[in-house]
């Protein structure tokens, strides 16, 4: 599998998230949101901002444990299952295109009105698909050359967004009158409630940043910052944004307004000022659109590597280091949609399924944390699990309720569209569990018969953590495990771990045995109480050898104070003494990490202990 090229800075992960935040939700949306609730809407907007915050903590809490292009998609397959995973990918990379289709046409639609309000000229229909069309062909061409391009370009937008809207906020806010505040919740509470669910998908743009999380440098780091820096900035801006418009412009003029902000803007800046935010909002269109278009296409290169829709999708550009033929896909869709479908009554579609893709996605999270898999290790942890989790569920489910009956029932042939795929396709290349198959292992006691995920997961965060792999590590990988449910005595244990290296180091059973013994009568090995490391000496050259024993019920040692229950075993040669020596410091730097013993006791089987110990953050030493 051709893995990205991490090139992403905070940076970019910011603009990214930021970037696709500010479209139409602010340019466009604040009159019709005016129209239902008065000046409510801007505690509307203040809510959605606030429902919106769960969504943001649950995957940043999935992309740090699981860096992988495709986002939602990603961990809803490794959570719930690849049923569903064909779904969350079909809908997240349907959705997201959509959004950069409306996008596009919307900032088309503003260059003209914006020519025509300047100059008088105006576009024909076909004149404005055109214009739309070559935009997505120039924002398609520029992810396929370069995904730094294509965040350097975001990142300059984004910037000069946010720097024209701090002008408008400045210079507008001493024009702004208490009196149009009045009467604030003038339309009653119902419908400032109401208006939250319409303006709610504004946000949805924040969480874009995680599609492409395999791309981003320091992923632990950088994600959950820049995405909660985006929410937190943004959401600034949206309500001192809207505070300052509706401060500035009468009732009838709001409501009317196809351009709010930038009719706002007129008022005390002049015809340059409506200039400058219509250029606000064209850079806001663009940095939507592409990305859209960036986030959309790692959805099917994602799905393509886990063989859920055909190869050449994960096909990566051998220069470009792009998934060219993902990317081009999307663009071509997007301009199929401009021109051939009707994309306003589409855009709740998209919502509707962008607010149910929030709900697996908090389910993921509590899959995940509930599957207690040794290898799920995220760098950020959402708070106040999983209160806000199940919240937020219960929420997003009245939000759909609320499209009405045409998005829904899209929304519903989708989902069958999806499993139709699954079943006649998709079903027939899954090779792994899911983590809810790990609930079902413990609820029912029965074990599962493969391991594919929880080793996914540690060559990921392995990859991600940027741990280069030393001989530790390659014997760990290596070594055979016992896992011992019944209380035995060490003589016992000690026979059978004779017998095991007997064959491997081509040694005499009897001798190995005697050396374990006479070992243990030279002092014990028990170094803690309940840890011991037997270490001996064997004849020969270039031999060495772990093994690790868990004993559920412990084992015996003489003159020790309780049962052992974590044993290293460690068996060299007289010329590996100082690699002897750096394998039981290896040794003492994994025993003394956090719950080091806690996750021990409670790993799942062998090869959860195995990976215990290679995701260990101990020093490594790649000079042996």
């Amino acid at each position: 599998m051709a893995i990205l090229k991490r090139q992403l800075r905070l940076i970019d992960v910011f603009s990214i998230a930021a970037g696709a935040m500010i479209s139409s939700g602010l340019f466009i949306l604040p009159a019709i949101a005016f129209a239902r609730a008065g000046p409510a809407m801007i505690v509307s907007y203040f809510l959605a901002s606030v429902l919106f915050l769960p969504s943001i903590l649950s995957k940043a809490e999935l992309a740090t444990a699981m860096p992988r292009a495709g986002g939602t998609y990603f961990f809803v397959e490794r959570s719930l299952g690849s049923l569903w995973g064909v779904f969350s990918g079909l809908a997240d990379w349907f959705s997201l295109s959509l959004k950069s289709a409306f996008a596009i046409v919307g900032m088309a639609i503003l260059i003209e009105i914006t020519l025509e309000v300047i100059f008088s000229i105006s576009f024909s229909p076909w004149l404005l698909k055109l214009i739309s069309c070559l935009c997505c062909l120039a924002f398609t061409a520029l992810n396929v050359v370069s995904v730094k391009h294509t965040s350097r370009f975001q990142t300059v937008l984004t910037c000069l967004l946010l720097a024209l809207l701090a002008l408008f906020v400045l210079l507008g806010c001493r024009s702004v009158e208490a009196a149009r505040f009045s009467p604030f919740m003038g339309k009653g509470w119902l419908a400032m409630i109401a208006t939250t669910g319409m303006v709610f998908v504004s946000f949805g743009g924040v969480t874009k940043a995680t599609t492409v999380a395999e791309e981003v440098r320091h992923p632990g780091r950088d994600l959950p910052l820049g995405m909660i820096l985006a929410w937190c900035v943004v959401s600034i801006f949206y309500l001192v944004v809207i505070i300052v418009t509706v401060g500035v412009l009468e009732k009838e003029e709001l409501m009317g307004s196809f351009l709010p902000i930038s009719l706002a803007a007129d008022k005390f800046m002049g015809s340059a000022g409506f200039a400058l935010l219509a250029l606000a909002a064209t850079a806001a269109f663009i940095t939507t659109a592409n990305g859209g278009i960036l986030a959309a296409s790692r959805s099917p290169l994602a799905m393509s590597r886990d063989r859920l829709l055909p190869s050449f999708l994960s096909h990566v550009n051998e220069r470009f280091k792009t998934p060219h033929v993902s990317i081009i896909l999307t663009g071509g869709f997007i301009v199929t949609a401009i021109i051939c479908l009707n994309i306003e009554s589409l855009v709740k579609t998209a919502s509707t399924l962008m607010i149910l893709l929030f709900i697996l996605d908090n389910a993921s999270v509590i899959i995940m944390r509930e599957s207690r898999i040794q290898s799920y290790r995220p760098k950020f942890r959402s708070p106040f699990y999983p209160f806000i989790h199940i919240t937020a569920i219960a929420i997003y489910i009245i939000l759909i309720i609320d499209m009405g009956k045409i998005p829904l029932l899209i929304s519903a042939s989708f989902v069958v569209i999806s499993f139709a795929w699954y079943f006649f396709y998709s079903s027939r290349h899954v090779v792994r569990a899911a983590a809810v198959m790990h609930i079902v292992e413990r609820v029912t006691d029965k074990a599962l018969k493969t391991v594919t995920l929880e080793n996914e997961l540690r060559d990921i965060l392995l990859e991600r953590d940027d741990i280069i792999e030393d001989r530790f590590d390659r014997l760990i990988r290596e070594c055979i495990i016992l896992d011992i449910p019944e209380e035995r005595p060490a003589q016992d244990v000690f026979r059978e771990l004779a017998g095991i290296l007997a064959e491997h180091l081509k040694m005499d059973e009897r001798v190995l045995y005697e050396k374990f013994l006479e070992r243990e009568a030279e002092g014990s090995t028990v170094i803690q109480p309940g840890f011991a490391i037997p270490h001996i000496i064997v004849d020969g050259e270039k031999k060495f050898d772990v093994l690790l024993v868990r004993a559920r019920a412990g084992i015996t040692f003489p003159h020790a104070p309780e049962p052992v229950k974590i044993m290293f075993v460690l068996v060299g040669s007289k010329d590996e003494r100082n690699y002897h020596l750096r394998a039981l410091m290896a040794i003492a730097q994994v025993a003394q990490e956090k719950e080091f013993e806690k996750r021990w006791r409670d790993a799942r089987d062998t090869e959860s202990i195995r990976n215990l110990i290679l995701l260990s953050t101990r020093r490594r030493d790649t000079n042996v």
